[in-house]
């Protein structure tokens, strides 16, 4: 969460929001007209629409069956007014913009657990790295059946997240249940927990693998770590890589821009276009492209929305990268965020984006080169077969190479394409790409 500091400071700023209705970035002011130089002249108030409303508002204040304030009619009415422009503006309260901050920032007071239902009770997924909760010593299968003195049981999961997180510096106390024994108590502080939108590892030799979950403020910094984890891992150039955007909602314009330009050297990447002049924006690639150029597939579905599609409508138009899956959500419109006194703001849309080839996916989503629909994968066991090698007295290799009979003994270490039937696509098409080009 940020601080009220920073809070302040945001007035000045302006954000260009994509994708899920909480995710904003700020971006230096002026963005947009200052009051008083709208594009178009400033027509005179609609003083008989203003009279219906004032009319409205005491009638419903002497005939409603209970009383209500004039605070609540006039949130009401502001709310009405951003809901019926478009999906996508609307009035944010308090509770609203707050999390639209922690979304985008990646940051909030917090303890540092994942968690998860089972039975009714909140059971701990796993513990983050250098939190409270992992320095702690709360453990994955760890049931919390109390926070604070109050049972769990029957709380919806958003419940009792929502008591978990809180300010910096506050105790709680959780009571735990481990491997069916006694409850015990653990009292932890809260502090600042980052969470990572990036997540990356190898699923074959020099094959690499970035997910983005969504699109925050510091996710291009968090693939160009990955980047250089895997080839680090690899130990030398890779030979392909897979950019998966899978239902990921969207997020930070300026964080989509620099994740594009870690792939590509040169051109444009995103422009957008809106009423007001200063809405008109451009970004190109600066040429600090980090992937060494090696073949590329990126993956979408119908949950890539907005962040995700100026990715993946980048790179198809650039021809850098095989865009693979299903047509991608098409939002592709851009919100400012504008605060307001009292901790409020107004998202209001401001203009769309295109891809560099001028193509607006607005209602009509990223389509993908090569349409890959979801499936189950069957592993079926192979059968006993004997080869030349298994055979006694065989002759050997003409060659000197060394014999290769049939293969017995343990499985394989499980990986993300085992059971991911687009996934393993995907890496079957770099490993092609990969053979013809000759990496």
């Amino acid at each position: 969460m940020l601080h009220l500091s920073r809070l302040n400071s945001l007035a000045l700023t302006i954000a260009l929001v994509i994708g899920a209705p909480l995710a904003f970035a700020a971006q230096p002011a002026p963005a947009i007209a200052p009051a008083g130089t709208a594009a178009t002249t400033k027509a005179p108030l609609p003083l008989e629409e203003l009279r219906t409303f004032a009319e409205v508002m005491d009638r419903i204040k002497a005939a409603y069956v209970e009383p209500v304030d004039d605070k609540t009619l006039l949130e009401n009415a502001i709310k009405g007014m951003l809901s019926n422009l478009d999906p996508h503006s609307a009035y944010l309260g308090p509770e609203d913009f707050a999390e639209l901050q922690e979304s985008t920032s990646g940051e909030f007071g917090g303890l540092g657990i994942e968690v998860g239902a089972e039975d009714g009770f909140i059971k701990v997924v796993s513990p983050i790295d250098d939190t409270p909760a992992s320095k702690a010593g709360i453990q994955a299968g760890d049931f919390i059946v109390k926070i604070n003195g109050q049972p769990t049981r029957g709380q919806s999961m958003t419940e009792a997240v929502d008591k978990m997180r809180g300010k910096t510096g506050e105790k709680i106390t959780l009571t735990l249940v481990r491997d069916g024994g006694a409850p015990f108590d653990v009292t932890l502080t809260r502090a600042t927990i980052q969470v990572k939108s990036v997540k990356s590892q190898l699923l074959d030799s020099g094959y690499g693998y970035i997910r983005i979950t969504q699109f925050q403020v510091k996710t291009g910094e968090e693939v160009s770590q990955a980047l250089a984890k895997l080839r680090k891992d690899n130990g030398k150039k890779l030979s392909g890589i897979v950019l998966d955007l899978r239902n990921n909602p969207g997020g930070v314009l300026q964080a989509a821009v620099e994740v594009v330009d870690h792939f590509i050297t040169k051109g444009l990447i995103v422009y957008t276009k809106g009423r007001i002049a200063n809405s008109e924006l451009r970004f190109s690639a600066t040429g600090k492209d980090q992937s060494e150029a090696v073949p590329m597939v990126v993956l979408i579905n119908g949950g890539s929305a907005s962040a995700s599609e100026i990715v993946a409508g980048a790179l198809q138009d650039q021809k850098r990268a095989v865009v693979m899956g299903t047509t991608s959500f098409g939002k592709g419109s851009v919100q400012t965020v504008l605060p307001l006194n009292n901790d409020r703001a107004l998202k209001i849309t401001t203009a769309l984006y295109f891809t560099p080839n001028g193509r607006s996916i607005q209602a009509q989503g990223i389509v993908p080169d090569i349409e890959v629909r979801k499936a189950k994968i069957t592993n079926e066991q192979d059968g006993e077969y004997f080869k030349e090698a298994d055979l006694q007295g065989h002759l050997g290799n003409g060659n000197g190479g060394a014999d290769k009979p049939t293969k017995s003994g343990g499985k394989a270490k499980p990986m993300p394409q085992d059971d991911d039937y687009q996934l393993a696509q995907a890496l079957s098409l770099l490993k092609g790409l990969s053979i013809t080009r000759g990496h």
